[in-house]
């Protein structure tokens, strides 16, 4: 069984078959981290996880009708995107919306890969992630969709984060809160539909929230955590591919068990400090209390 899991024989012919995958993993690391950093200052994680399961729908429509997969997740998800920032203007409208959405997109799916009749593996990699599936045309694909998202977040940086942190001093100084949220909700579908291609519709989790929930536990620099978040993501894919080449499992188990390992190492290092500053800051408000 350990064979199965690590295996490291023939590495070196094994390791020019996936050039492309190892590209696809930095630049997924880099707008994973990125989005991820929104994604847990609005806590949108259960958006993502929404996204995902229309992301998938959109995949296997597009496996069921021989078009493009890379097509049908970014359409997939661009409409779940859409929906959720449409409908789910407040928080509690927006939990609704997805617990609406979610299923239905995951029923989709589920219809359209029972309708397929090719190769089981092509079902199963929408699932999952596949590391030798990205040829050329599809890292073309990955790499544009990329770009795409990054210019946005660029774009939108400096509002976004102020919206997040303090949306109503951000309304007051002018900046287009309500605006922003169903923008951001498109790019981050943008987002969820280049990961899904690697690693799969169930675990893009791992790739777009935990990174950055890690990076939050050690730092609240706004410059550290976007940068720490961005380097566990692409730690957590480039280090899952080599780790699963040779083996005989998809991708996703490796990526999730590093980017969990990293999470639980920065959360152990935050608790640790923590702990150290605790008396230290205890003091200071004492002597910082002015009696009234």
């Amino acid at each position: 069984m350990w064979h199965e899991i690590v295996n490291f024989d023939d590495y070196g012919a094994l390791l020019g078959l996936v050039r492309n995958s190892l590209i696809a993993g930095a630049v997924l690391g880099l707008v994973g981290g990125l989005a991820g950093t929104f994604v847990v200052m609005r806590d949108l994680a259960f958006a993502v996880h929404g996204i995902s399961e229309l992301s998938f729908a959109g995949a296997a429509a597009a496996l069921l009708l021989g078009t493009g997969v890379a097509g049908g997740s970014i359409a997939g998800a661009l409409l779940a995107g859409a929906l959720i920032g449409v409908l789910g203007g407040r928080a509690r409208d927006r939990g609704s919306a997805i617990g609406v959405l979610m299923p239905f997109g995951l029923g989709l799916g589920v219809l359209f890969l029972s309708l397929y009749k090719g190769r089981a593996a092509n079902k199963f990699g929408i699932l999952t992630g596949q590391i030798v599936a990205i040829d050329t045309p599809r890292l073309s694909w990955l790499l544009g969709t990329s770009a795409v998202v990054l210019v946005c977040l660029a774009v939108l940086w400096r509002p976004l984060a102020f919206a997040s942190l303090d949306p109503d001093v951000a309304a007051a100084r002018g900046v287009p809160v309500r605006a922003l949220s169903p923008l951001f909700m498109l790019v981050l579908g943008l987002a969820v539909a280049v990961s899904v291609q690697v690693v799969g519709a169930l675990l893009v989790l791992a790739l777009i929230c935990t990174p950055a929930a890690a990076a939050v536990r050690v730092t609240a620099s706004p410059v550290l955590v976007p940068v720490l978040s961005a380097a566990f993501a692409t730690v957590s894919v480039v280090g899952g591919i080599l780790l699963s080449l040779g083996a005989g499992v998809p991708i996703s188990p490796y990526v999730t068990t590093i980017s969990f390992a990293l999470y639980a190492v920065c959360r152990a290092a935050g608790a640790v400090r923590a702990r150290r500053g605790g008396p230290a800051r205890a003091h200071a408000r004492r002597h910082d209390t002015v009696p009234t």
